[in-house]
This record gives C-alpha cells, sequence and structure tokens, in this order.
C-alpha cells in the first residue's frame, strides 16, 4: 500500500452513510479501515434496497446498493461489543490503531468502555471522531439525528423548492443526502487534522461533529445574508439569491441552465438571444439592479429562450463565453464525454464472484493516488484475517468466538 495514508489504521464503528463516508475516504487514500459491524446484520444500509448488488449469475444478492457507495477499500470485521469479550477484542484492537470513527448516540460507548475517555487510557495517541446529529453538548445531545430531519431543522429546506405562490410550493430535501455526506466530508478534515497535530504533541485527541453544525455551517452565503439583514431567505426555485440571470430556463425541447456571473457576461447573452437592448437598460444593466427586477427579466428571456433547443443554446453561449450547461439524468451523466475521460464509473470484483460499478473518488493526488484496493465488502469477509493478524487468534480461537456469538 503506497497512498498518502498507508501508514494509518482506522476502526470503523459508524453504520449508514455520515460516518461510513468519512471512512471511506480516509480509505480511498491508502489508510487500513477496519470496518466493526454486527454479527448477522452488519450496517443497516446493508439492507436498504432495491436495487441489490447482482451475483455471478446475474440474480439480486442481499448487498444493497446503497451499502456500496460508502464502504469501498474496507474490511469488514463482525464483532458484538456488547458481549465482554467483543469489548476486550474492540480495546486490543484500538491499540494498534490510530483512528476510531463511531456515530453511536451521545453515551452511547460508554457503558462498553468504548467512549474516549476510557480508550484514550489504552493509547493516548489515539484520534476519537464521534459524529451525533446535534453533537456532544446542548439540549438536543441525546437526540437522534437523521439527514432528512436535520435538512429541515438546520435551515436548509426553508431554502429549497419553489417559490411561495407558485404550483408545487413547499419545502424540498436535497435529492441525496447531503447532510450526511458534507458531515463525512468535515469529519475527514478534522481526523487529518488531528493526525497532523498529533506528530507535534505525540496525543491524539477527541473530535465533536454534528450534523445540525455542518449544516448550518454549510448554509454558506445565505446564512450571510440573513445575519448581514435579519431578513430570511425565501424559496427560489432554480434562481440564485445574490446573482441575476442565475437559474434554470425553458428550451424548445426541455430545460438547460444560464449562470452570469457578472454584467459582461450578461451583455453578451443578451446579444445572443437578440435581445442586446436589455443590456443597456437601467433596470437590467447592474447585477444589483437585476436582483432588484428579477421578475420583469426573467419572463423576457424566458420569451426568447423557448425558440432554440438545449444544445442549440448551449453551442452559442459557449461560443461567447456565457456559463451555461443541460440538466441532466443520471444516465446522461455517465454518458457524458467528460465524465467518461475523468474516470468517474470504476468497477470492482467483489465477493459475489461479480464486479461493482462504483463512483470513483474526485481526489486526484500526484505521487499518491487513489488506489481501488477492493470492493465494499461482504458481512465479515475479513473477519478472520484481521483477528489472525492484528490480534493472533488461532483458527480454535475464532471458532470458539463464533460459537458464542461474538463474531
Amino acid at each position: 500500500m503506497t497512498g498518502a495514508l498507508s501508514h494509518i489504521r482506522v476502526l470503523d464503528l459508524s453504520r449508514v452513510l455520515a460516518g461510513p463516508w468519512a471512512g471511506q475516504i480516509l480509505a480511498d487514500l491508502g489508510a487500513e479501515v477496519i470496518k466493526v459491524e454486527r454479527p448477522g446484520t452488519g450496517d443497516d444500509t446493508r439492507h436498504w434496497g432495491p436495487p441489490f448488488v447482482k451475483d455471478a449469475e446475474g440474480e439480486d444478492s442481499r448487498e444493497a446498493a446503497y451499502f456500496q457507495s460508502a464502504n469501498r477499500n474496507k474490511q469488514s470485521l463482525t464483532l458484538d461489543f456488547t458481549q465482554p469479550e467483543g469489548q476486550r477484542l474492540v480495546r486490543e484492537l484500538v491499540s494498534q490503531c490510530d483512528v476510531l470513527l463511531e456515530n453511536f448516540k451521545v453515551g452511547g460507548l460508554a457503558a462498553y468502555g468504548l467512549d474516549y475517555a476510557s480508550l484514550k487510557t489504552i493509547n493516548p495517541r489515539l484520534v476519537y471522531c464521534s459524529i451525533t446529529g446535534f453533537g456532544q453538548t446542548g439540549p438536543y445531545a441525546k437526540r437522534a439525528g437523521y439527514d432528512f430531519l436535520v435538512q429541515g431543522l438546520g435551515g436548509l429546506m426553508s431554502l429549497t423548492g419553489r417559490p411561495e405562490g407558485e404550483e408545487g410550493a413547499g419545502p424540498v430535501k436535497v435529492g441525496v443526502a447531503l447532510t450526511d455526506i458534507l458531515t463525512g466530508l468535515y469529519a475527514t478534515v478534522g481526523v487529518l487534522a488531528a493526525l497532523n497535530q498529533r506528530e507535534q504533541s505525540g496525543i491524539g485527541q477527541h473530535i465533536d461533529v454534528a450534523l445540525l453544525d455542518v449544516q448550518i455551517a454549510c448554509l454558506a452565503n445565505q446564512a450571510m445574508n440573513y445575519l448581514n439583514t435579519g431578513v430570511a431567505p425565501k424559496r427560489l426555485g432554480n434562481a440564485h439569491p445574490n446573482i441575476v440571470p442565475y437559474q434554470d430556463f425553458p428550451s424548445a425541447d426541455g430545460d438547460f441552465i444560464i449562470a452570469v456571473g457578472n454584467d459582461g457576461q450578461f451583455r453578451k447573452l443578451c446579444e445572443v438571444a437578440g435581445l442586446p437592448q436589455l443590456a443597456d437598460d437601467p433596470r437590467f444593466a447592474s447585477n444589483k439592479a437585476r436582483v432588484a427586477h428579477r421578475g420583469e427579466l426573467i419572463p423576457l428571456l424566458r420569451q426568447a429562450t423557448v425558440f432554440k433547443t438545449t444544445a442549440e443554446w448551449i453551442a452559442l453561449l459557449e461560443r461567447a463565453g456565457v456559463p451555461c450547461g443541460p440538466i441532466n439524468d443520471l444516465a446522461q451523466v455517465f454518458a457524458d464525454p467528460q465524465v467518461q475521460a475523468r474516470g468517474l464509473r470504476i468497477e470492482l470484483a467483489n465477493g459475489l464472484g461479480s464486479r461493482t460499478p462504483l463512483v470513483a473518488s474526485p481526489l486526484r493526488l500526484s505521487e499518491t493516488p487513489v488506489q481501488y484496493r477492493n470492493a465494499p465488502p461482504l458481512l465479515g469477509e475479513h473477519s478472520e484475517q484481521v483477528l489472525q493478524q492484528h490480534l493472533g487468534l488461532s483458527a480454535e480461537q475464532i471458532a470458539a468466538l463464533r460459537q458464542a456469538g461474538v463474531v
């Protein structure tokens, strides 16, 4: 293993998405990631289907496609740490690990002696990352947190959906569990920062990452719009609160996006659209004016865009230097020549005798590139390997643990 993190070993006790997403990023960067799962059932998302991965005969397996999205390059170890022997084995592994990821409820692992305060006495260099819905402190700390709930509570859904008064108006969640994904990314950043600090201090630390905190932090300009005005932003559909025109427009055969970022681009748009007079109209000559007169400008542009196809508009606008693009479904995404050129669809051989299609990592490191070592593991696929290599257990000892339901 020659990845940037090939010297790092991670014990991943997390389930579902935010924690596993962080674990997969670390694994893609070369870390050895041991995913600890419940015997018999494993990570909840193993069963979140259909769809399921196909086996060698082309039939549905019991491995949900959802699980595959966040568990590449990991080893699966089944271990019941509600049992004392399971707890002992986790502690032995912790003594050999650099990072622990977990997303249990606040205090949930303390009952098993697997909380940070307990484990740092075993391994003071341990970087222990806790991912929860609401963090380790505050009145909501003990609540369970789910992406959908946090998108609502954290304000994202108040900004997403058609404007009030339009048909179909109302709050809408983002089409993927974006808060979970962003939390996984922030957790990864925190782990990398703590590992870097450990190089200087020699000791690890506890990282407290909360979905709600991340969701609010990622409101970005919308949060700043509110904090600077005291006025809560409203839903604008596909429009932008600070830039106009920056939204979808109808074409002769569908819809496409125009994303004008400055007044020069707006003038070019007007020329291509056969409406050069709009660029000199005081209502539209500056972005500030266009934001104020959005309701007058957008209908004028929409009346013009319906007379050409999406492909025609994109060809014309790209030549003029006006940012624009199609609205693709996923079939079109993976057929796109740029997506194919970047190799964003990969396949890895799996333990079912077939191959699992996956989305590639977006990280491109020149000296330590991402390596796709193995597909997301079957439940317990590496239990014997991990217990033998890292803990020195014999086949007889492992068999006894299986008989006792610990492994």
